[in-house]
């Protein structure tokens, strides 16, 4: 990695076999890692020292991976969580990105596939996107992250968030699943297909239930698209 500062990851994993092959791995690959057994050692961890991500499993003994990741966002701490586990519903996928997950992985992986996908939450962290976002009467504001429509405050998840910022990043332009995968979860369609559908009804009843205009809408054949009316479509 040359002058360039290491990476710093921190691995939360209680099977020491698969932590022991991760840490491995990933100091191959050029990061420090720091490796703990338990949620209640990951979390004063987590709270104590800076890491560019964390890779966290989420049954684990005396705290949960829930458990350190609501503490860890309840702390303000942003840093990239990829959630690595044996649960594999949709619901487990739903409630781990929806208490501030960045990509959820499970069990078994490749490790190529979880080291491209730490590569991805990291150049996602740094992309910053400090330009308020217009549509309609719908405002995003990428710094503090509010979002409003009108004069009502939105309140949304974290991948409701970043579901709403693709949208509004690209107005009138059809995005399909494969598209919203790649872009918001840095995952393939067909394991996240699920996923978007039941996030992109979240996110209407939050922007468009109630209100004549709705800018959400379904493109046949296609996905979605976020309308804006002030602009022509393409």
């Amino acid at each position: 990695m040359g002058s360039k500062t290491k990476m710093k990851m921190l691995v939360v994993e209680d099977e020491e076999k698969l932590a022991s092959v991760i840490e491995r791995g990933l100091v191959e690959e050029g990061y420090e890692v720091t490796v703990c057994a338990d949620g209640e050692s990951g979390l004063k961890d987590a709270l104590t020292d800076a890491y560019d991500c964390i890779v966290l499993d989420l049954m684990l003994p005396k705290r949960s991976g829930i458990e350190l990741l609501d503490a860890m966002r309840a702390k303000n701490i942003a840093t990239p969580v990829i959630i690595l586990t044996a649960k594999d519903s949709v619901e487990d996928r739903v409630h781990g990105l929806d208490h501030g997950a960045d990509d959820y992985m499970v069990k078994p992986f490749a490790f190529a596939e979880l080291s491209a996908r730490i590569r991805s939450v990291a150049r996602r962290a740094e992309a910053a996107q400090p330009i308020v976002l217009h549509i309609a009467d719908v405002m995003l504001d990428p710094i503090s992250q509010e979002v409003k429509r009108g004069d009502e405050q939105i309140e949304l998840t974290g991948k409701e968030y970043s579901l709403l910022q693709y949208f509004m990043s690209n107005p009138n332009a059809p995005l399909s699943r494969k598209m919203i995968a790649e872009n918001v979860w840095d995952v393939t369609f067909a394991s996240y297909s699920n996923v978007i559908d039941v996030y992109v009804n979240f996110l209407r009843k939050k922007i468009d239930q109630d209100r004549e205009q709705k800018l959400i809408v379904t493109v046949r054949g296609v996905g979605y698209m976020m309308r804006d009316p002030d602009r022509p479509i393409d």
